[in-house]
């Protein structure tokens, strides 16, 4: 019995001493340097940034009123959201005439691609922060000695840089088109039966389109967060090292004794 009792103790302490071993080994201090404090805000802020889009949903919508008497209002609401690929979003359009009864429409526009380039961006940031969080805290030395560490951090910093800057910029613009094409006014311009004397038709409710707007504000606050972390990331790489051995070695002291030697 004594033996299966200390076995068990054992098996039961060797996982927590795997984490208390994971936990002392980890750097918190990191966190309080502008290298680690930077990547925290830049995992918070890509989820909001591809939480707020990709999370989004609103409706538009319209009423139309037939002249014809035997006709009732009819109110059309129209639901939409992420990915934003409204040409596939349908409602029904209905008709004043007494054959018919209504015809199936779609909203005009395919805006997907923006959107998901936008997501996916803050997803691949996401997962590249938490994993540079791992390494700055759990295997500083590493990253310290190891100097392909701090050049691939760079050009991977410079990189989302880039694509944050396009991804925002082109999330911004197909937002305003989205905006554009979901207007009760364009929703009652594409329906044909608002073009004739026999229905009246009015617009709806505008959409809100809060949620989305903050999620383009988010895509610009991660551009201006990668965009500074490239300069303390720079200050990691040989480099930067170069950069400072190079001026410490055209400085006028040493010119000045190097000429001096040259005269003796």
């Amino acid at each position: 019995m004594s033996s299966t009792e200390s076995s068990s103790r054992t098996a039961d302490k060797s996982p927590r001493q795997q984490v208390d071993r994971l936990l002392v080994g980890l750097r918190w201090r990191r966190l309080e340097e502008p290298l680690g404090f930077i990547k925290v805000l830049q995992w918070l802020f890509a989820i909001f940034a591809f939480g707020s889009c990709g999370s989004y949903s609103g409706e538009t919508g319209a009423t139309v009123r037939c002249n014809n008497e035997a006709k009732d209002v009819s109110a059309i609401i129209v639901s939409f959201g992420y990915p934003f690929r409204l040409n596939r979003v349908q409602y029904e359009m209905p008709l004043c005439d007494d054959e018919s009864t209504s015809k199936t429409m779609h909203l005009m526009g395919d805006f997907s691609a923006p959107a998901e380039f936008f997501v996916t961006l803050g997803i691949f940031s996401f997962f590249y922060t938490i994993a540079a969080l791992v390494i700055y805290l759990r295997f500083h030395k590493l990253y310290t000695e190891n100097r392909r560490f701090p050049l691939v951090d760079f050009c991977v910093t410079v990189s989302f840089t880039f694509f944050w800057l396009v991804a925002a910029a082109a999330w911004g613009k197909g937002l305003t088109d989205v905006k554009g094409a979901t207007r009760p006014s364009s929703l009652t311009a594409a329906m044909s039966v608002c073009h004739g004397e026999e229905a009246v038709c009015s617009a709806g409710a505008t959409p809100s389109m809060g949620l989305a707007n903050i999620s383009v504000l988010f895509g610009f606050i991660n551009f201006f967060l990668w965009a500074g972390n490239c300069w303390f990331v720079f200050k990691e790489t040989p480099w930067h090292g170069q950069g400072q051995d190079q001026g410490q070695g055209t400085s006028p002291e040493s010119a000045a004794e190097q000429g001096a030697v040259e005269k003796q």
